[in-house]
């Protein structure tokens, strides 16, 4: 059994003990490429045994079926299990015959009160569950005010449906503006030695200033600081990664720097290249979580042992040194 650390997660009057390394679901169904729904099934049965509790979803993967998975389990095994799911984005319907990147359905973002009421009975219907433990707002609607949206979310934690609010790619402004509406449990955003961004634009220094867990999403550059993706002919047609500019091959050629990098200090330092990535995200900041998505139990059981690890100071200044000196190339 890994000794995986926790945090107090929550809301200054209500708090709860969880993982600091969860379980990024949206691979499950779809997203990357292919998948087989008994392995995902059996991902998540050995979560709940080796106590990777905490998961991530969202009404949009799998176009549904992904919260509609998890609830599948969850109705057998959810006593201990802490569920986040998301609303926010729109998709067009795909159709009978569609059988390509479901990033091509995209539409935009819509953070109506009307509809989150929608979104959120449907999301308690597939998860089956009478309360979501965290109700993110997915990506922020800037075409009305977030203190209307999160007013609106508001309400959900009144009446029992929800127990503690989220927020997912927001500014700092409007983390601190949602805030003032009501107490925020955690932001989203993707971190990872690609992306390293929110360090910089405030966000960081916002969830620190509100006490804010701060949950890092795609902490494994959405699976490329694993090292087995060298070119973009190796994803499938159906993995929404073959759109992303950061895998094109005019960025890739660049990119694959900071993978050879990590790996040669993985080899110094007698560590994997996913533990060293997962454990220096833990080490930057106390109040953070990684969601680490997967399709294969072994890689469950790599990602979690990193609670194992713990990674000296020369360790997180030569990853440090190597994110530095690496410009990695392409829009996230």
């Amino acid at each position: 059994m890994s000794l995986i650390p926790t945090i107090e997660f929550g809301v200054p009057d209500d708090k709860v003990t969880v993982p600091r390394i969860g379980l990024g679901a949206m691979p499950l169904t779809g997203g990357h490429g292919s998948f087989d729904i008994a392995e995902s099934t059996a991902i998540l049965n050995r979560a709940v045994d080796i106590g990777c509790t905490f998961w991530d979803t969202a009404d949009v993967y799998g176009l549904g079926a992904n919260e509609k998975l998890l609830g599948s389990v969850l109705k057998q095994r959810g006593e201990n299990v802490f569920v986040g799911t998301k609303f926010g984005l729109l998709l067009k319907n795909p159709g009978p015959d569609f059988d390509d990147s479901p990033s091509k359905l995209f539409q935009g973002f819509c953070g109506t009160p009307e509809y989150m009421r929608k979104q959120v009975e449907t999301s308690l219907e597939s998860l089956g569950v009478d309360r979501i433990d965290i109700y993110y707002l997915h990506r922020v609607d800037r075409s009305i005010p977030i203190e209307v949206t999160v007013g609106a979310m508001a309400e959900l934690v009144k009446e029992g449906k929800v127990r503690y609010l989220g927020l997912s790619e927001c500014t700092a402004d409007e983390l601190r503006r949602a805030y003032k509406v009501h107490p925020i449990a955690a932001v989203q955003s993707e971190y990872s030695l690609c992306t390293t961004d929110i360090e910089r634009n405030g966000v960081l220094d916002a969830c620190r200033e509100l006490g804010v867990t701060f949950v890092a999403y795609s902490p494994l550059g959405r699976g490329f600081l694993a090292g087995n993706i060298r070119k973009n002919e190796d994803l499938e047609k159906t993995d929404t990664r073959r759109g992303n500019s950061r895998f094109q091959k005019e960025n890739i050629d660049n990119n694959l720097k900071l993978v050879e990098g990590l790996d040669a200090l993985a080899k110094k330092h007698g560590k994997s290249k996913v533990q060293m990535t997962l454990a220096w995200l833990l080490a930057q900041e106390p109040n953070l979580i990684v969601i680490p998505g997967t399709r294969c139990v072994k890689y469950l059981d790599e990602n979690f042992a990193t609670g194992n690890i713990t990674l000296t100071d020369e360790e997180i200044r030569d990853i440090r040194q190597l994110i530095d000196s690496v410009d990695i190339k392409g829009d996230r």
